[in-house]
């Protein structure tokens, strides 16, 4: 049973490989998560075999009290659906918030064991939206963190760091921290040819990717946007910023105040047809994730999907950035608009080096980033999760205790 607050499923990616990774094991997989806004708004659904039970949720509005009251519904939601599907042998909670843990404890008391997925830091993260380090907030995060990896039987790690710190901080196990990359799936995302109508008759086609909230930094990108036009008399462009997020029409107002809105759209989310189109007729795209506790030592999906479709970036310098995209990308110092504007306008006069870094990107998602080498991660730690047999094939820990007869859930 994977347990999932942050996104709806099968449009969280990263939820919904691992989903099918595990179906393809021989697990019954079930998934209990919100619904979806625009899509994903079934209450029940399967899909190519994975059992899907989505709850109604309403977005945190209003800083931490709007998020108590999303994450109170969450939980009852959680309960009850769980409570529905019955025994399984193992809970795969998915953070933020790190507040899963209790269905999952009540389902270990019921024979199940424990996969913490750790998509995010969540104090880390608290840091990053509200900047209060020593509240009784900031506090009761960093207690239901430890109160998580204590109860966690194994933790998948998005990346080094994050496996660092389930060490270091969490107190786990070496052996039972396995880190799970987030990768783009080759066979589905891959380049079309360009469609230059998408770059509004200008030259260059500037994208973004990704969710708008306070710590993404779109703020930075159209800042810097205003200096390439301002400070480097750039005009022969046209930006595309794809996605939303809590401060989606923050953004658009702010793109109106820098004088920005005939060169930029704003197209919310786009299904992921459009989304290949506006990616294969990108010139260079923007990863302006500021320095942060948080983006520091977080993996972005974005910068992932960038280089599966082989486009060069300007991204700001973080240690897991240059972990992932290394000569892939460009990065401006931290926060530092004017030189991010710079690379960006380097990076326009100059197609040969363009196309250098989309094709380093290209050769390093398919080689160590792969999901491929997450997949046997994963695997790996269900294994490890289930030492006593658990699972296809073998005696189930919580359930019926017939796993030979149905697949391991």
């Amino acid at each position: 049973m994977v347990l999932v607050e942050n996104l709806s499923v099968p449009f969280d990616r990263r939820v919904w490989q691992e989903c099918t990774t595990l179906r393809d094991a021989g697990w019954q997989v079930d998934v209990i998560c919100p619904q979806g806004g625009k899509r994903d708004t079934e209450a029940e659904a399967v899909i190519d075999g994975v059992r899907i039970h989505r709850y109604p949720l309403r977005a945190a509005t209003g800083g931490p009290a709007g998020y108590l009251r999303e994450y109170g519904s969450a939980l009852r939601h959680t309960f009850r659906l769980a409570r529905a599907v019955g025994p399984v042998d193992v809970v795969h909670a998915c953070n933020p918030p790190d507040l899963l843990f209790l269905p999952a404890l009540w389902l270990k008391r019921r024979g199940a064991r424990f996969v913490f997925d750790q998509h995010d830091l969540v104090p880390e993260l608290y840091l990053s939206r509200f900047g209060r380090g020593k509240d009784l907030l900031y506090r009761a995060v960093c207690a239901l963190e430890r109160r998580t990896y204590r109860a966690a039987d194994v933790v998948l790690a998005t990346n080094e760091s994050y496996r660092d710190v389930a060490v270091r901080r969490g107190g786990k196990r070496p052996e039972d921290v396995f880190v799970v990359r987030s990768a783009p799936d080759i066979d589905r995302f891959h380049p079309v040819p360009p469609e230059p109508e998408l770059k509004r008759g200008k030259p260059h086609l500037l994208c973004y990717l990704g969710v708008m909230g306070p710590q993404d930094g779109v703020d930075y990108a159209l800042r810097a946007l205003a200096k390439l036009r301002d400070d480097h008399g750039r005009t022969d462009w046209h930006a595309v910023f794809v996605g939303a997020g809590d401060t989606f029409d923050a953004m658009v107002e702010l793109s109106r105040r820098l004088g920005l809105s005939e060169q930029v759209q704003f197209t919310g989310r786009v299904p992921d047809a459009d989304l290949v189109r506006y990616l294969s007729t990108a010139d260079v795209c923007l990863s302006p994730d500021p320095h942060n506790p948080l983006n520091d030592v977080s993996t972005m999906n974005k910068v992932l999907e960038y280089m599966v479709m082989g486009r060069p970036i300007v991204s700001f310098d973080l240690k897991e950035a240059r972990v992932s995209a290394g000569d892939a990308a460009l990065y401006a110092p931290a926060d530092d608009e004017s030189a991010f504007a710079g690379l960006v306008a380097e990076l326009m006069d100059d197609p040969e080096k363009r196309a250098l870094m989309g094709k380093i990107g290209q050769e390093r998602i398919g080689g160590k980033l792969s999901w491929r080498n997450s997949q046997a991660s994963l695997l790996a730690a269900y294994a490890a999760a289930c030492p006593d047999g658990a699972g296809p094939g073998g005696i189930g820990t919580g359930g019926t205790g017939r796993a030979g007869k149905r697949p391991g859930r």
